[in-house]
């Protein structure tokens, strides 16, 4: 790693002590306020990717640390050979948003951590014979190896080869193709609701509708992972929810505690009776730190009826963006959405160019795919601040245009 590289992390030398899996940051964050973070030359940026659609209420919120510095005043660990009190009110709440028949939850540290005890329990579910899952082309699951081999990103596949057995990809979006692979071996399939890390595509409402038909019909699991779009970041509480269908499993994190790694697998009662006593567990996951700022986060998320507030503004910021010359189009749900940019506006750029040069004006968005901006800005926004934030990217596009 090159001194500049190692300084960006704020090491010293020409030695970082951290591997370079994130590439060199190009901010150093010190402090965030609201929809604001502010770097250690103290300059201003509006935050419109929220740690990747997590800090949901914003940075600092006063309830959440509240809780927090409460509860580390108080108990921080135990393991999960003891019972703390903020799990089973998380569970129920968690079980209560998701709805439909009554489930029980598991909780894990990450979203890639609930995808693999999601992977584990449709096999222990279903039995040997019946083992195979099917997920979408494009589709991004987490990066642990079972959650790396559902995700349809060959292109991630390749260094880690061999990959586990059992997993088969399918066209996104297309209910004719998927039906052709759910043989009789398939015992459960994993979808995204809306496709984060692969582009912003939001799912068809039909298609999710024939997806939970045709698993029902064959007694397949139909799993959610809902880690990049639950708790209203869609516009309502979890993504499948605009398809009104029932899932067996759902996955979830990021949003969930505004910061703290907190990570859960829901499965219906039924479902969830397959695991027993040592089949999947984790030293840190529940444990009261984290699910103190859980709780604090569910309830603030209830109290401004978070799914209302995403759709209010997502009308506001999805008109500012289309009068914005050089937009194609704006795709998504809530505060979960994709700017297609026009090839002619890119002029030679790629969309992560446009994002770093949207940061050097103060603003974070990242490019989530050569010619699309991802923005999930927290649900505390503000119009003026979707106005600013929708400001910068206009102009950012007009400089090359």
């Amino acid at each position: 790693m090159t001194a500049e590289q190692a300084a960006a992390w704020g090491a010293t030398g020409d030695h970082s002590p951290l591997m370079n899996n994130y590439g060199s940051p190009p901010r150093i964050f010190v402090k965030g306020s609201g929809a604001e973070l502010w770097d250690k030359d103290g300059n201003r940026h509006l935050d419109f990717l929220c740690g990747l659609a997590v800090t949901g209420l914003g940075h600092a919120h006063p309830a959440i640390t509240k809780a927090i510095a409460e509860q580390a005043a108080t108990l921080t660990h135990t393991s999960n050979l003891f019972a703390t009190e903020h799990q089973a009110p998380v569970a129920e709440t968690i079980d209560r948003l998701i709805g439909g028949p009554q489930g029980q939850v598991l909780f894990q540290n990450s979203g890639a951590e609930a995808n693999e005890a999601a992977l584990k329990l449709v096999r222990k579910f279903q039995g040997r014979g019946k083992h195979v899952i099917v997920s979408a082309m494009r589709s991004f699951h987490g990066r642990t190896l079972m959650a790396l081999a559902a995700t349809g990103q060959p292109e991630k596949h390749e260094p880690f080869q061999p990959m586990p057995e059992g997993f088969r990809h399918v066209v996104w979006n297309d209910p004719a193709e998927l039906e052709k692979l759910l043989t009789e071996d398939v015992g459960g399939v994993i979808l995204e609701s809306v496709q984060g890390e692969g582009g912003v595509n939001p799912a068809d409402v039909s298609y999710l509708r024939a997806v939970a038909d045709m698993c029902r019909e064959r007694g397949i699991l139909v799993v959610f992972d809902e880690v990049q779009t639950g708790f209203g970041r869609t516009g309502d509480w979890f993504g499948f929810q605009h398809a009104g269908i029932e899932p067996d499993i759902v996955t979830i994190a990021k949003g969930v505690a505004n910061g703290m790694p907190v990570g859960a697998m829901w499965a219906r009662n039924e479902v969830a009776a397959a695991f027993g006593p040592g089949d999947h567990g984790s030293t840190y996951a529940g444990q009261p730190l984290a699910l103190s700022a859980a709780r604090a986060t569910l309830a603030e998320l209830e109290a401004i009826d978070a799914p209302r507030v995403a759709r209010q503004r997502e009308s506001v910021i999805r008109e500012l963006l289309l009068n914005v010359k050089g937009i194609d189009h704006v795709r998504g749900r809530g505060l979960l959405l994709g700017i297609e940019i026009k090839s002619e506006a890119l002029n030679g750029r790629t969309a992560g160019e446009i994002a770093r040069a949207c940061l050097d004006r103060g603003l974070i968005v990242n490019g989530v795919t050569p010619t699309a901006l991802r923005v999930a800005p927290p649900f505390i926004v503000t119009n003026d601040e979707l106005a600013e934030g929708a400001g910068i990217i206009a102009d950012v596009i007009a400089e090359g245009a």
